[in-house]
């Protein structure tokens, strides 16, 4: 096996790069992987492991966005707005797919200031 210098990685790896950035996977070190990762074996050797599925949380990135966006919408802080309008901005972000971020129940009710609760109760009064 050729030595490399640290830090540059292995050719395999670098080929799979983009790759699985158009299908949504990532690479992890062989010593975090789970059952559900796929080992990217070179020679016998383990060089990594791919992991497909549900990104990293991302609560400060999508989520945020769409806090953000449906607050511009409803024209302001989504703390301050009356009862009815909280229940359209759950609604808003339940339409936009907010509530397929990991926490996103405690996320959006913190946003709201309201309690995990009362998103829950919002929700099922607009899928009842």
């Amino acid at each position: 096996m050729t030595e490399r210098s640290p830090g540059e990685q292995h050719p395999v790896l670098v080929t799979l790069a983009p790759i699985l950035e158009k299908t949504g996977g990532r690479l992890v070190p062989p010593n975090n992987a789970t059952a559900d990762d796929i080992p990217v074996v070179w020679e016998g050797e383990t060089l990594a492991c791919v992991r497909f599925g549900a990104p990293e949380p991302d609560t400060h990135g999508g989520l945020e966005k769409l806090l953000d966006e449906v607050a511009a919408e409803l024209g302001g802080p989504l703390t301050g707005l009356p009862r009815a309008d909280k229940q359209r901005a759950v609604r808003l972000l339940e339409e936009r797919g907010a509530f397929t971020f990991r926490k996103s129940a405690e996320t959006v009710a913190a946003a709201l200031g309201v309690t995990r609760f009362t998103v829950y109760n919002y929700l099922n009064r607009e899928r009842a």
